[in-house]
């Protein structure tokens, strides 16, 4: 089996449980979530904060593998280009550590957004300047 045949399957695949890994996961990344916000928001006295940056990182990337290994289509569609641009932001707050409250709240603007998007969006891929779907690849 190729690589885009495995990658881009016809038919997305899904986890045993997948719909409870996504549920803690998510639960997961909005506890993270909120510790980065007082850290990020309210610069804390100590480093405390950075559990909840890894809380946050690997819940994230949970969530992101498991939307790969169902269907890679999700790394060409605006849903998980936005993911991509989340992280380049969170990556900018070390260059411009004054910028850590807008960066914050940024990511968190684009997370609403996406998250709440209609379909027509959330699957919108730019490179093919349209909605595209599994099985459109394969």
């Amino acid at each position: 089996m190729s690589l885009k045949a495995w990658l881009f399957p016809r038919e997305s695949r899904y986890l045993p449980g997948q719909r409870w890994l996504n549920v803690l996961f998510r639960t997961l990344h909005l506890v993270g979530l909120g510790g980065l916000g007082a850290g990020f928001l309210y610069p804390a006295v100590d480093e405390s904060w950075h559990l909840y940056l890894q809380i946050t990182l690997v819940s994230g990337s949970c969530l992101a593998l498991i939307s790969i290994y169902s269907n890679g289509i999700w790394l060409i569609q605006l849903r998980g280009q936005v993911v991509f641009l989340k992280l380049i932001l969170l990556a900018l707050m070390t260059p411009f550590p004054q910028l850590r409250a807008e960066l914050f709240i940024l990511i968190i603007l684009l997370s609403g957004w996406i998250a709440h998007a209609t379909a027509q969006v959330r699957y919108y891929s730019l490179y093919h300047r349209r909605r595209i779907e599994s099985g459109d690849l394969g």
